[in-house]
This record gives structure tokens, sequence and C-alpha cells, in this order.
């Protein structure tokens, strides 16, 4: 697509234009540069038919692999599809495939679309900001991970958990709350995924909202969590593997930019420029000193506005990990020994992530002075613009790959978790308590089918409310943050108080949305909108409320009122069918259970403390960085996330090459000693 194809000329011509001393005197951004456009107003870059291509044919290409799995799994391993290998994987996945499991399931749309819109607000604090506030959650849930294997072995929700110890008045209250994660997570994933579909190939938003969960659903419907979690590590290989060739092409091969220093250049010069009047951001112009940035820069970590998000991000994404099922399902469904190294692993290599594509394609768009608008940005489109203008179509196939990647992993996780909370915690609990194996197996999969309906839905009415997937990433915690901490000490704490983690939770979520509704209207005169209600300032307010009223509240109310819980009940949920357990090792005994606990206790403190308090303090000298300092950066960046993909993409395999082989044997037809016994090839490799 020609218009697709930037202009050498002309990108470089940013920084090498005649007579710029006079440019930069211009009053006006319009005067100072051309912005470089990525699409054409009336053609796409993709045709139509590539849309329903990718949005159908990935769900078919999965469910597809996931039912040839499930045959494999059958007759060569002798595994049948019971409720509880469909609903916890039996309860054997390994830390190679946790860890990549964590990081598939944590690679939301925003993971790759926002992260690159703050680094394209803020600059290189966005994409810090943005991998520090969502990855400490899952360092820290490693602990809760070990907690309910040593408390609640045979738990399939955390809402269990809450029921086995304060009663249905609590279980219903955090089941609304679980369901509302669910739908907000859901409502994210399918807001860029549209967004990004109807930019490149003219697939109308309202129906790739629709056609999108199909693709999910279809491959989720066949094989279950054992068979979903295999599908994870194919989506991290090709996530990461993208990731890779976007931040080497941006700092070692592009000609366009091709390094850090090139890069740095162009940022210090779109700075320089005068800042664009509303008029001129409606025609895609992004120029001029940032502002709440040390300097003006983008090359800064001193920025009010990226702490901001910094913060919000932390508080929303503790809601998003500790309410939402999904992360619970993972930490059941891992062996007791591998479930503390899997979040650790995971963790870490899920920075990477957003920390390193958007260092890359989010500062490249600004760089390049690529043509994106405040409302395209904020939809998500800031990736695939820097994308196109580096290497044209391809630019936008790879990052439609890679997102839907995302989509379907952490879109089949949510369905797996509204099934699992459906099933177990209203259907098994409260309607027939004596169902069997094939009924909760047969209402799984109804719910998968009817949650797709629903996440469609929600979707379309947001979109219709003028509502971005920017917007929704920062409101999240002000819903579910109050169920973070009375969550945890459920788990964690002997003498927290039923009834005050009840009210603190309910409590919290209004006393938040107050402070967010007054603090907008304090700082805009009265005028409440949702432009307004998206401000940093009024975001940050509820988000903080919501986490530390309830917490407050739970905390006293316990001190004074405590109960004496001996986590027995817990031990006590029971399981639809009799399942053959893993085999126990060495590893496993109560005492190794502590041992690891105090492991991922001290160890998940200790790196969040660097990542989130130690990094960005030490930052703090070099104020505006130099152009070293920025090419330390960027290294840190490409080594990061190019050892995170190696390690993710080869640990898994190392780990089951045994297991691996043993089914290849058996589908060629090569006899098995006969002391070995080949177990499920999807329970064994995860």
């Amino acid at each position: 697509h020609p218009s697709t194809e930037p202009s050498l000329a002309r990108v470089v011509g940013l920084s090498n234009r005649p007579h710029l001393e006079n440019s930069l005197a211009m009053s006006t951004a319009t005067a100072s540069y051309t912005p470089v456009p990525w699409k054409d107003g009336e053609t796409t870059v993709l045709p139509l038919g590539a849309g329903y291509g990718i949005v159908l044919g990935f769900g078919v290409f999965f469910s597809l692999f996931t039912t040839l799995l499930v045959y494999l799994d059958s007759k060569y391993a002798g595994t049948t599809m019971t409720s509880e290998q469909f609903n916890t994987a039996g309860r054997s996945v390994k830390t190679g495939l946790t860890a990549s499991v964590i990081v598939s399931q944590w690679t939301w749309a925003a993971t790759l679309l926002q992260s690159s819109n703050v680094a394209w607000a803020y600059g290189i604090s966005g994409p810090f900001w943005y991998a520090a506030g969502a990855t400490v959650q899952v360092l820290l849930f490693g602990i809760l991970a070990i907690e309910i294997k040593m408390k609640a072995p045979t738990a399939h929700t955390f809402l269990e958990l809450v029921n086995a110890r304060w009663g249905t008045r609590a279980h219903i209250v955090f089941m609304i709350y679980g369901f509302i994660t669910n739908m907000i997570v859901s409502a994210m994933l399918l807001l860029g995924g549209a967004a990004v579909i109807n930019a490149l190939t003219g697939m109308q938003t309202e129906l790739a909202s629709f056609l999108i969960p199909w693709g999910v659903v279809m491959y989720t419907f066949a094989g279950g969590l054992k068979a979903t979690f295999l599908a994870c590590y194919m989506n991290t290989a090709v996530i990461m593997g993208v990731l890779v060739y976007f931040v080497f092409l941006v700092y070692a091969s592009s000609p366009l930019l091709g390094e850090s220093g090139v890069v740095y250049d162009k940022l210090a010069e779109m700075v320089s420029y005068p800042s664009p009047t509303d008029a001129e951001k409606a025609l895609g112009y992004h120029c001029g000193p940032v502002s709440g940035n040390r300097g003006g820069s983008f090359l800064t970590m001193l920025s009010s506005d990226g702490l901001m998000f910094g913060i919000i991000n932390l508080v929303g994404n503790f809601g998003t990990v500790f309410m939402d099922q999904s992360y619970w399902q993972s930490a059941i469904a891992a062996k007791p020994s591998s479930s503390h190294k899997g979040y650790m692993l995971g963790g870490l290599v899920w920075f990477s992530i957003p920390f390193t594509l958007a260092t890359s394609l989010g500062l490249a768009a600004n760089a390049l002075g690529v043509k994106l608008t405040p409302s395209e940005a904020g939809q998500g489109l800031v990736p695939p613009a820097a994308a196109i203008a580096l290497i044209g179509v391809p630019g936008a196939v790879l990052v439609v790959v890679q997102l839907f990647m995302a989509i379907v992993s952490t879109g089949s996780a949510e369905c797996i978790a509204v099934s699992s909370i459906v099933v177990y915690d209203i259907y098994f609990t409260y309607i027939n308590p004596k169902a069997t194996g094939q009924q909760i197996l047969f209402y799984s999969r109804v719910v998968i089918a009817f949650f797709g309906v629903v996440m469609g839905s929600l979707a379309c009415i947001l979109y219709a409310f003028g509502i971005s997937l920017g917007w929704v990433y920062l409101f999240m915690g002000i819903v579910i943050g109050s169920g973070v901490i009375p969550v945890a000490l459920c788990l964690g704490w002997r003498k927290t108080n039923g009834t005050a983690a009840t009210f603190s939770v309910v409590t919290g979520s209004i006393l938040a949305l107050i402070t967010w509704l007054v603090t907008c209207s304090s700082l805009n005169n009265g005028n409440i909108s949702v432009n307004t209600l998206g401000q940093n300032e009024p975001m940050l307010a509820g988000n903080v409320v919501a986490l530390l009223s309830s917490g407050v509240i739970t905390v006293v109310w316990s001190l004074m009122f405590p109960e004496n819980y001996d986590f027995e009940s817990m031990k006590r949920i029971p399981t639809v069918e009799q399942i053959d357990e893993y085999v126990h090792d060495e590893d496993e005994t109560p005492e190794k259970l502590m041992e690891a606990k105090a492991w991922i206790t001290s160890w998940g403190w200790v790196v969040s403390i660097i990542i989130m308090i130690l990094w960005p303090v030490a930052c703090i000298p070099w104020g505006v960085f130099p152009k070293a300092i920025f090419a330390l950066w960027t290294s840190i960046a490409m080594v990061w996330g190019l050892l995170a993909a190696t390690v993710i993409i080869i640990l898994p395999v190392a780990e089951s090459w045994g297991d691996i082989m043993a089914v290849v044997n058996g589908m060629a037809g090569i006899p098995q000693e006969a002391k070995y016994k080949p177990q499920s090839v999807i329970a064994r490799f995860a």
C-alpha cells in the first residue's frame, strides 16, 4: 500500500532539514515538521478479508490444534477428559509452563497497546512504570500460590476459599467482584483488539468485538485448561519472538532509526518544536515540551504524569491479579514445588514485554513523528502506526499477529475462569451439590459459549459510550481495587474478620467512586464527562482510596474483633471426581513447602523493592538522560527481552523433553520401556 511506506527523506528530514535554527523559532507545530502518515484516510492498510481471516482463522486453527492435543492425550497417555482435568489441568503444571502461562495470561491487548501509548505520551518513564507497576503483583502473588497449595489443596476457585472461611454472604459479595473483574479484563481485550482490526482492515468495530470472542471460545471449548496452557505456550513464543524483532529493528537495523543515538537525537528534536494547538493535535501533530517532565523531555524518568500513571497502574493491576480467577487457577494447576518459581520467573519475563516493546515502538512513534491523534493513541494504535512507519505492511501484520496471540491467550483464561466460578461456586455449591463430573463438564462448556456473547456485548456498549482501552485500564482499580487486601488476608491471616472483609470491599468501592467524581469535579469546575473523568488526577485519587480504605477497615476491625481461624475447613473443599494425583516428590513435603514459601516471600519482596523503588530512585541524579545513559537504557531493554524470550521458549520444552519423546515414539509405533509409563502429554508438558 503506497501510503503506508514511509519516505526516508521525509523522516530523516526531521533531523537534517535546512535552516533548522530558523524552524525552531517558528510559532506553530505545522510550520516545524510534517507528520509521517501510516494509513490512508480512504484505504485501509490491510484488506477487509484479512480482518475476517485473522479474527476467525486464529480461532479455527487453535480449536483444531487443541482438539488434536486432546486426541493425542487420550490415545497415547490414556487421559480421560474429566471435569477436574478440564478445570485444573491435573494440578501438575511444571515451572517452565507455569511461567509461560503467567506471561501469556498477563499479556493483555493493553500490555502491547497501552504501554506504547504511555511511552508516546510520557517518554521513557511510561514503559518502565507500566512494566514495574504490573510486575510486582505477579511476584507477590507467588506467595499466595504456595499458600493455596498448603491450605486448600483441592480448591478450584479463590471464591471457594472465601465460602469455606466466611460463609455465603461473603461468598456472594466476592463472587460479584470476581465477575466484574473478568468482564473488565475481557472488555479491555476486545476494545483494544477491535480498534486495531478496525484501523488496519476496516472491519466494523462492533462486528470485530462480537467475532473475536468466538475464536477464543472455540478452542477453549475443545480443550479446557490444560490444552489451553499449551496453546498459551505457543502464543507466548510468538509474542516474544515478535518483540525481539521489533526492539532490534528500532535500535540496530532500521534505516530510519537503527541505533539509540539516532532515536535520542530525534526525540530531543521533537520536544524542541512548539506545542501543537488542539486543531493541530486533531491533525496528528505530537511535539513540543512534555508537560510535567523534567526539561519537557521524553528522555527522563522525572515525569509527574508518568509517576501518577505508575501508581494508578500498580493499584489497578493488584485488583486484576488478586481478584481474577484466571491467576488463581494457574496457581491451582501448578505443581506445589513449581508454583512459586513459576510466578517469579513469569513476572520477570513478563516485565520485558511492555518495557522492551514500548521502549522500541512507543518511542519510535515519537522519533519518527508518526501522524497520531490523542484519540487514536488512546485506542491503542501507537504500535501498529510505528511498525507501519518502520517497515510498511509487514509491520501491520506482525502487530496484528502479536495482538491476537495476546487476545486468545487471555481471553481463553477468562473464559475458563468464569466457567469455573459458575459451575463450582454457583451450580455445585447452591444448585446441585451432588453433581456428576459429566454435568460439571457440560455446564463448563455452556458457560464458555455464553460468556463469549457477554464479552462482545460489553465491549460494544463501552464503545458506544466512547470509552477507550486506555480509559478502562485506568478505571479498573477504582471498581475492584478494594478487594485486594481482604482476599489476600483471607488466605494469609488467621485473625481476619469475615464481616470486616465483606463490609470493606463494598465500602472501599463506594468511597473510591465518590473520591473519583469529587476530584474530577473540583479540578474541572464541575464539568464531569468521559474525558474529564479519564484524567490522571481523579483516576489516581480513586484508585488509591479503593486499595487503602478497604485495607484499613479490614485490618483495624480485625484487630478489634479478631477471628482465630485454623484453615481446616479450606482443606475439606470437595472435588467432584476423584482424580489421579500427581506423583509426590521430595519437594512437596510440608517442610519443603514452607521453604518454598520463605523463598518466594523474601525474593518476591526484594525484587519488588528493587523494581518499584531502587531503580527509579537511581535515575533521579541523571535528570534528562545523557545520550550514553539512554544507550545503556535501551541496551537493558534489548538484553532483557532477548534473555526473557530465550528462557520462556526453551525451558518448558527442556523440562518435559522425555515426556514429549515418549508420545512421539508412541505415534511412530516405537515401543516404550515397560518401566516407563508416559503420563498425560499435556499435563506432563505442563
